[in-house]
């Protein structure tokens, strides 16, 4: 079948609920993709923050292999060697004692706001979140997101979830009643337009949570395994938090999330109280040990916070340059923002077209920054190759 023809008979099929790129991706290597007509191109997507060690690496499809010919389904009904091993590697590299594991990040989500609900008190249920975050496409976690748009159609949203003004510390204060249990938020907002919390604010919000015995949960779906230049992004703040959850990078590819937390908060849940099915496949932690092993080999995350300051450079050059197209640039190692000045938020979404088609995938966040989330072993020369066809592209405006 021709590119033409596939994406006729796919849109034919699927409930409409993506736009997708006019492409057919048949393989990918290393950092880029290719599709049915053979063109390439360069990603700096990452499947939207997942394929951080780039289109099958090769010790990680060689880890899914090996496992599928073992087993690939018990169910958590029993215990297995690469879940183990997972989780081993996790905690001992974070602040937690424990560990739940799912098959997304919206469901790692809603495992923390579950926790933290059944930790304190009954009357205590409320979560505070950041308007402008995104957790989740389930209706709890599309409650806990603060962005009106994607509330739209689904109301009446699930109660027990107000949202506060990011960045104003007071509001978040006052928000708090005896009704409230935890305060959700993002390290850094990926999906409100690459907009980093500053330390002082998440430190704030830490002692507000201490001073009113509530629960801070990180959402490092997006920011966490490395994509900041630390294994998670809490530790570049000096905040610890109580609850953490995480997906996208965790397998390179497939399924799978995560919640972390301590001994004394874990121990509200018991048999019975929360379950996944398919929770830490044999086949998706297998690939994910193989993840976090290459992460924490000597180098790795050096290497990431080198390239992301270069990206961040170079973005920066180009806002200098064309001051009328882009105003400045946000984010941590490599997930990187280019903030459009007013006039040309509009064209964000053309841009990211125009990329398309000169062969660099990316998108545009929050309605106001092209977002660069590249694999983490991405070279300076591909970085070279994105801001010289920016250049021109920027150029055409």
């Amino acid at each position: 079948m021709k590119n033409s023809e596939i994406m006729a008979k796919s849109a034919s099929l699927f409930i409409n609920t993506y736009g997708r790129f006019p492409a057919v991706i048949t393989k990918g290597s290393g950092c880029r993709l290719t599709d049915a007509t053979g063109k390439e191109y360069l990603d700096f997507l990452s499947g939207i923050a997942v394929c951080s060690l780039g289109h099958c690496y090769p010790p990680v499809s060689e880890a899914i292999c090996e496992q599928a010919k073992k087993l690939v389904h018990v169910s958590n009904l029993f215990h297995t060697i690469p879940q183990t091993e997972l989780a081993e590697l996790l905690i001992h590299n974070s602040f937690a004692d424990r560990i739940f594991m799912c098959n997304s990040g919206a469901e790692a989500n809603e495992a923390a706001i579950k926790l933290a609900r059944k930790y304190s008190a009954k009357e205590r249920y409320e979560v505070i979140s950041l308007q402008g975050s995104f957790h989740g496409r389930t209706l709890a976690t599309v409650a806990a997101t603060g962005q009106e748009k994607f509330h739209q159609g689904f109301e009446p949203l699930p109660a027990g979830f107000i949202h506060a003004p990011f960045g104003e510390i007071n509001s978040l204060k006052e928000m708090i009643s005896e009704k409230t249990c935890a305060v959700l938020c993002e390290p850094l907002q990926g999906e409100g337009g690459v907009r980093p919390l500053p330390k002082e604010y998440l430190q704030a919000i830490r002692k507000i949570c201490d001073d009113n015995n509530l629960l801070l949960i990180f959402d490092e779906i997006q920011v966490g395994l490395g994509r900041t230049g630390t294994l998670f992004a809490y530790e570049q703040f000096g905040v610890v938090p109580d609850i953490m959850t995480l997906a996208k990078a965790l397998a390179n590819g497939l399924p799978i999330g995560a919640m972390l937390t301590t001994e004394k908060i874990a121990a509200a849940f018991a048999p019975g109280n929360h379950a996944s099915t398919f929770g830490g496949n044999p086949v998706a932690c297998a690939a994910a040990v193989v993840v976090l092993q290459t992460m924490l080999a000597d180098g790795f995350l050096d290497g990431v916070k080198a390239k992301g300051n270069y990206l961040a450079t170079k973005l920066g050059d180009l806002a200098v340059k064309y001051p009328k197209i882009a105003t400045k640039v946000r984010g941590m190692g490599l997930i990187q923002g280019l903030l459009l000045s007013p006039g040309m938020i509009p064209e964000g979404p053309k841009m990211i077209n125009m990329l398309f088609e000169r062969g660099i995938l990316a998108n545009f966040a929050g309605n106001k920054a092209l977002r660069f989330i590249p694999p983490l072993i991405i070279s300076n020369d591909d970085i070279d190759q994105l801001i010289t066809t920016l250049d021109k592209l920027f150029a055409e405006f």
